[in-house]
């Protein structure tokens, strides 16, 4: 079986401080390279520092372990016991490597034999190993009588952590060296303890920090970086640096420094995966490094000098750059419309900066966020929620992460979208760009005081809303009669000033209201009186008091308006139609125990309603308005009350039988049934409260 050039595993994980790392692994010819699925974070291992390869069970099925001639060590878990012919002549062909094949001692015993080899402390039962420890996972080391105590760095993402671990030495029968001296020794030549020794490269003295907040001086050692404040001191080692960032302010004043790190330093239960300096552009500084010329051309291989000048952020860049290994990002080719390499926008509650870069996005600074395009699912550009002078831009990663960058100005969204555009990202709503292109672009010279069709449209639904729940409420102000079954379209309302007459005085007296009116004249028919109302003065409208209560809504109306502004940010473009078929859809679907949350309010409306009608009504706000919306008496007491036709044939002889129920006499002019009986018309407006 000829062996593959190079193997590649998609679903493959890292051992770190006692917690597996997803990611990928590629096997080549000249390198075994393991990038982090979470952080991006890419190891890399020379093909020819390999000194030993192991395959063994473990957690997740099997492992391999590889062991460096420099005694470093890397151990990756997820294979499958099928991938081990494969791998072992892999190892073969381009390592000249034989894949060993061990097993883990599962006796359970605690004694046995300590084994150092490089990095590695292995605890070994005969000749099987019952456990190992990462010595670079080792936090500190301490000794006692005949023990030895190691603490371990913690790591965020593990859900279990080894806190520390006790070995019992027994005394040596020999003279000589003391045995938990020499165990010490050996922990702590590869352990990642941070030790202040000897002198500091440089220090740079009372630099502003964004986070965490304050002003540190900052030490410079070989391998890591001192900051130092009036309260807090961290040590950060370089390992844990990530990535660098040098990116401008929008002033164009200042630049942001940010140090992405992985683990973060912590602060109690605080914990900061960033270290964001702020520095002036103006400040200038002149320093020399605490080594010689020969140490610096031989350690950083020019990349550096033994006296330096310059602004103050390039210095401190240029040695952070060389003392971490890292490439320092800055932004790529996206510039605003402010001419800026950055956005202004909020996140969460505070706002900030947003930097399109090459590879990814970053905000700065609280919180600060990077985020890779390489882990975005897709974009989505949305309307903003209060203005239409902004709009929001949504960022959900395959994780299931979702960012939302919002009030961000609308001259901004041509450019952001090309470059989103540009940088194949999934944009979700792309079939909408023209429209919501079309909208900012429009929007682009008009004032704050523009006009909006969209927003005039739902006035104009609120309006008709309100009007009909009016119009519903009209039997609390008005004497107005509601029949079923006897209302017709094409019924004409018709004003006679004796209804209980015959039936050729009433088409007298209507023809003469109707020519007043530049009506035509009707056939008799059969009519119903109605209390006088100021319709009968030639006004169509029915005046409503302004200081009466409004009708309270229906639990439908309740939900909808609190849920008006989600359907709309859930489906962009709809218009007014298509919202209210949508909302009735989605309370149609909406299940009992919901629906009744909203009939309960809108019980508790309604009672709020009749309690506000009771006090309106005692108030005499309500008679007040009667009265002065009645017609005027005239001198003779004579009025002409409405009446609404309820039969196409004519009818002689028309008598109190069809009288509306709503007929009532005014105190003036009613002596019972008699007085109604002869023709007397003079009424006035009891109301229906």
């Amino acid at each position: 079986m000829a062996a593959a050039d190079v193997l590649e595993y998609n679903e493959v994980f890292l051992e770190q401080k006692g917690s597996l790392v997803d990611g990928r692994l590629r096997l080549s010819r000249q390198n075994i390279v393991f990038k982090n699925s979470k952080t991006g974070k890419v190891d890399s291992v020379l093909a020819s520092e390999v000194r030993d390869g192991v395959w063994r069970r473990v957690a997740r099925g099997y492992g391999l372990k590889l062991q460096l001639h420099s005694g470093g060590l890397y151990k990756y878990d997820g294979f499958r016991e099928s991938d081990f012919d494969r791998m072992s002549e892999f190892f073969r062909s381009n390592y000249q490597l034989e894949l060993q094949e061990k097993d883990l001692c599962v006796k359970g015993w605690n004694w046995g034999t300590a084994r150092f080899s490089g990095q590695l402390l292995s605890f070994d039962i005969g000749d099987q190993t019952a456990f190992e420890i990462p010595l670079t996972n080792v936090s500190q080391c301490t000794t006692g009588k005949n023990e030895v105590t190691l603490e371990f760095h913690q790591s965020d993402d593990a859900q279990v952590s080894l806190m520390e671990v006790r070995f019992y030495v027994p005394p040596s029968q020999e003279d000589g060296a003391d045995p938990v001296e020499a165990f010490s020794q050996n922990v702590l030549s590869q352990a990642d303890i941070i030790q202040a020794t000897g002198d500091a490269l440089c220090i740079f003295r009372e630099l502003q920090c964004l986070t965490p907040r304050g002003r540190y001086d900052i030490r410079i050692y070989p391998t890591f970086l001192h900051l130092h404040g009036k309260t807090f001191d961290y040590k950060i080692p370089y390992t844990t640096v990530l990535r660098l960032f040098l990116l401008p302010h929008k002033d164009q004043r200042q630049m942001f420094f940010v140090i992405s790190l992985d683990p973060p330093i912590k602060q109690g239960q605080t914990r900061y995966h960033f270290l964001i300096l702020l520095f002036s552009k103006d400040d200038e500084l002149s320093l020399t490094l605490n080594m010689s010329e020969e140490e610096v051309a031989k350690k950083f291989d020019g990349k550096l000098t033994r006296d330096m000048a310059g602004p103050l952020y390039e210095v401190v860049s240029r040695i952070m750059k060389s003392l971490v290994s890292r490439k320092i990002t800055v932004p790529g080719n996206f510039v605003g419309n402010s001419g800026a390499h950055c956005i202004s926008c909020s996140y969460k509650a505070s706002s900030g900066l947003l930097y399109p870069l090459e590879r990814g996005f970053i905000y700065v600074h609280k919180p600060p966020v990077h985020i890779r395009f390489d882990e975005i699912s897709h974009v989505n550009f949305a309307r903003g929620t209060t203005t239409t002078r902004s709009f929001d831009f949504e960022i959900e990663t395959k994780q299931g992460g979702l960012y939302t960058f919002s009030s961000i100005e609308r001259e901004e969204y041509g450019k952001l979208f090309d470059f989103v555009n540009a940088k194949k990202l999934n944009i979700k709503n792309r079939g909408m760009k023209e429209s919501i292109k079309q909208t900012y672009d429009d929007y682009a010279d008009s004032d704050d005081d523009q006009h909006d069709a969209y927003l005039e449209q739902v006035k104009a639904e609120g309006r008709i809303r309100e009007e009909t729940a009016n119009d519903s409420d009209s039997g609390d102000e008005s004497d107005e009669s509601f029949n079923p079954g006897e209302e017709d379209e094409e019924v004409d309302e018709e004003y006679d000033s004796n209804a209980a007459g015959s039936s050729s005085s009433s088409q007298e007296d209507q023809s003469e209201d109707e020519r007043a009116k530049k009506v035509p004249a009707k056939k008799p028919k059969i009519v119903k009186e109605k209390a006088p109302k100021k319709r009968s003065e030639g006004k169509k409208g029915k005046e409503k008091d302004p200081s009466a209560p409004k009708r309270p809504m229906s639990a439908y109306m309740l939900w909808l308006n609190a849920n008006r502004e989600k359907i709309k940010s859930d489906n962009p473009g709809i218009s007014v139609t298509e919202l209210s078929k949508k909302a009735g859809e989605l309370w149609k679907a909406m299940s009992k125990e919901k629906k009744e949350e909203w009939d309960g309010k809108a019980v508790l409306a309604k009672k709020e309603y009749e309690k506000k009608m009771d006090d309106y009504r005692r108030s005499g706000k309500a008679e007040a308005f009667k009265k002065k919306d009645s017609p005027k008496k005239s001198k003779g007491k004579v009025e002409k009350t409405s009446s609404r036709t309820t039969s196409k044939s004519p009818v002689k002889g028309v008598n109190d039988s069809y009288k509306s129920k709503e007929f009532v006499s005014s105190d003036e002019s009613s002596s019972g049934s008699e007085d109604s009986e002869k023709g007397a018309t003079s009424s006035e407006d009891s109301g229906s409260d």
